[in-house]
C-alpha cells in the first residue's frame, strides 16, 4: 500500500504564512541527503570563489549540492546575488541589487571550460531595476561560453522579464539550447507565494520562445507541498502543454528558514511517479518528478535524453 502524503498542519490558507515564523517540520527519510565531503566538492567551491562567481546551488540552499558539486556540476547565477523580488519560497537575498559585473560573462565561460562541462545551466536573480531585466547579460554569457567551449550545450533559467519589452527577443536571439522559466506553483497561490510575478505572463514567455525559435527546447518546473491540490497540478500541466513546453520538472518544496512559506505536505515518491506518468501521457517529451528534483538536477543527462526524445518523435512522425 503506497505511503500517504505527509500533511503538515493547516497551511492550506496562504495568508497564514505571513506570520513572522513558521515551524520547520522534520523531513521524511526520502528527503534526507548526506553532507558534502568529497575533494571534488571542495575543488568546485574553490573555483567559484577564485572566479568570484555566485551559484544558485549555495544561494538557494539546494539539497543536491553535495552530489552535483562532487561531479563538478554547478549552476551559475548571474546578475549578482541580490534579487528585486521577495518570493515566499526563495532563500536568495532580497534588497538593493549589485552593480553588474562586466567580467561576469567571461568568468562564467572560464569556469565552464575549467570544469569541462558538456552541459551548463545559467540562472539569475530577478533584476526589475534594469531596463532589459538583464537580458543582454544573459546573451553575453551565452556568447562567451560558445566562444570558449563551443561543444558545450547551454541551458538558461530566466526571470520573467515582466514589463521589459524586447528583452525576451534578445535572449532567444543568442540561441540557448534550452530555455527554462519556472512557473513555481499553481496560479491560486501566486498572491502569497510569488507575488511579484504573473502566472499567465510566465506561460506567455514560454509560448513566445517557441514562436520565435521552435528549435529551442522549453522547460518549466514547479514545487509541490506549498498548498496546491493535485487537480491544480494537472491543470498546470495542461497549461504548459498548451504553451508547447517540452520538459517539466516537479520537486518537493523545502522551507529554507522559519521566515519562509510553511511546508503544507511532504509528497511521497509514489505520488511523484504518478505526476511523471500523467505528464508523459499529456505529451511532454520529458518529465523529471522526484522529491529531490530541482531545475538543474541531472540537467546534463536529461538534455541528452530530451534531444533523443525529440529525434524519436520526429522519426515517428516521418514514418
Amino acid at each position: 500500500m503506497p505511503t500517504p502524503n505527509i500533511k503538515i498542519g493547516a497551511a492550506r490558507h496562504p495568508e497564514k504564512r505571513r506570520n513572522p515564523d513558521q515551524p520547520q517540520p522534520s523531513r521524511p527519510d526520502w528527503l534526507r541527503v548526506k553532507a558534502p565531503t568529497s575533494d571534488a566538492f571542495a575543488e568546485t567551491r574553490e573555483l567559484m570563489r577564485d572566479l568570484d562567481l555566485v551559484t544558485v546551488c549555495e544561494e538557494a540552499a539546494c539539497p543536491n549540492i553535495g552530489e552535483c558539486w562532487a561531479k563538478k556540476h554547478a549552476t551559475m547565477m548571474i546578475l549578482g546575488s541580490v534579487c528585486t523580488r521577495a518570493c515566499a519560497f526563495c532563500n536568495v537575498a532580497t534588497g538593493r541589487p549589485d552593480l553588474l559585473d562586466p567580467h561576469e560573462p567571461d568568468n562564467v565561460a572560464k569556469a565552464v571550460a575549467k570544469l569541462g562541462l558538456t552541459h551548463v545551466v545559467i540562472t539569475s536573480v530577478d533584476r526589475d531595476d534594469l531596463d532589459d531585466g538583464g537580458a543582454q547579460h544573459f546573451a553575453d554569457t551565452i556568447q562567451a561560453i560558445r566562444a570558449s567551449s563551443p561543444a558545450t550545450t547551454i541551458e538558461i533559467l530566466t526571470p520573467d522579464f515582466l514589463r521589459k519589452d524586447g528583452a525576451l527577443e534578445v535572449v532567444v536571439e543568442a540561441r540557448p539550447d534550452v530555455f527554462n522559466h519556472n512557473l513555481e506553483t499553481v496560479p491560486r497561490l501566486y498572491p502569497s507565494i510569488r507575488p511579484g510575478a504573473r502566472y499567465f505572463h510566465s506561460l506567455q514567455i514560454l509560448a513566445q520562445v517557441k514562436q520565435l525559435d521552435p528549435s529551442i527546447f522549453t522547460k518549466s518546473g514547479i514545487m509541490v507541498g506549498l498548498g496546491e491540490e493535485d487537480g491544480e497540478v494537472g491543470q498546470l500541466m495542461d497549461d504548459l502543454r498548451a504553451a508547447d513546453v517540452d520538459f517539466m520538472t516537479i520537486g518537493q518544496y523545502l522551507q529554507p528558514t522559519p521566515k519562509h512559506a510553511a511546508v503544507d505536505r511532504f509528497v511521497t515518491p509514489d505520488q511523484f511517479t504518478d505526476y511523471a506518468e500523467k505528464g508523459r501521457a499529456k505529451g511532454f517529451l520529458m518529465m523529471s518528478s522526484t522529491p529531490l528534483t530541482r531545475s538543474s538536477y541531472h540537467a546534463d543527462a536529461d538534455f541528452v535524453a530530451l534531444r533523443a526524445a525529440r529525434e524519436a518523435q520526429l522519426a515517428e512522425a516521418q514514418a
